[in-house]
Formats: C-alpha cells, sequence, structure tokens
C-alpha cells in the first residue's frame, strides 16, 4: 500500500473549462495528446491564469469525467465566483478517495505519472473499495525546485 491512501473528503466543486476527448477510451497516446493540447492552448491564452485569480486556495484541477456519455476533460479551480456561461459546475462527492501523490518536471508529467500508479496499480490494490465512476481529479499543489507536486484524487465506495 505503499502508493495510496484512502482519505475522507468533504464534498467540494471545481469550477472547470473543458473539452470533449474524441480519441477511443483505450488509446491512451490519443487521449494525452488531446488533453495536453487542450492543456497548452488553455495556458497560453490566459484562461488558466485569469482562472487562478479567482480561486480560493493554489490548487489547479485537471478533471476526466463521463458527461452523456461523452470523455470530457477540464481544468478547472476552486472558487466561489459565479460560473461563466462556458464553465461547468463539477460536483465532487464527500467520502473516501484512494489518494496518489506524485511529482513532475511539468504538469503533464505530473498528471501522467499518478494518473498512471492510480489506474494501473492502486486501484487494484485497493481491495476493500471500488471506483464506480463520477468525476476525478489529478490536482497540481504547487511548484517546489522546479519541480511539480501534486495528488489523484478517485472517489471510492466500501465494497
Amino acid at each position: 500500500m505503499g502508493n495510496y491512501v484512502l482519505e475522507e473528503k468533504d464534498g467540494f466543486t471545481v469550477l472547470g473549462f473543458g473539452t470533449e476527448l474524441k480519441s477511443d477510451y483505450t488509446d491512451y497516446m490519443g487521449i494525452n495528446k488531446e488533453k495536453a493540447d487542450f492543456w497548452n492552448q488553455f495556458s497560453e491564452d490566459g484562461r488558466l491564469d485569469a482562472l487562478k485569480e479567482i480561486a480560493i486556495n493554489d490548487y489547479v484541477f485537471t478533471v476526466n469525467e463521463a458527461v452523456n456519455n461523452k470523455m470530457m476533460y477540464y481544468v478547472g479551480v476552486m472558487t466561489e465566483a459565479p460560473a461563466p456561461e462556458e464553465a461547468r459546475l463539477i460536483q465532487f462527492p464527500k467520502g473516501e478517495y484512494v489518494v496518489v501523490k506524485g511529482e513532475g518536471n511539468t504538469p503533464e508529467e505530473l498528471s501522467n505519472t499518478v494518473t498512471g500508479i492510480a489506474f494501473g496499480q492502486a486501484l487494484q490494490e485497493a481491495k476493500e473499495v471500488a471506483y464506480v465512476g463520477g468525476p476525478n481529479a489529478v490536482v497540481e499543489m504547487g511548484k517546489s525546485d522546479g519541480v511539480v507536486y501534486g495528488e489523484m484524487w478517485i472517489p471510492v465506495v466500501r465494497k
């Protein structure tokens, strides 16, 4: 159990801007490219900086969620500001979460690392809980000595 912890979290909401992922759900290279392209565009056009200005903490969320049978990917923050029309309020439930900590040289590397550990190892090892869908998120928590650090949060239920 060295690569994850089970943690109780209060329910929370993320204000996110998103894109539909068109790659097949088994096409990890395609999905990762779509996510990286969206992240780069979102970062470069100033929307990420604008989001950070209304955030209630320093966390930046990248959220994966199935919505109306579509794979959606969002970049967002926790905020109390009203949601613009093109944004979505993503509700995360109160309850237990599988939490995987990690780091990377870039936000993308952090995301790929913790996502790989979470879905490739931690969820298989966590025999007492199950992921039954709903949004999951990579939470970029900060930077230290040029390294981006954060966690993956996956809501789970007891078996």
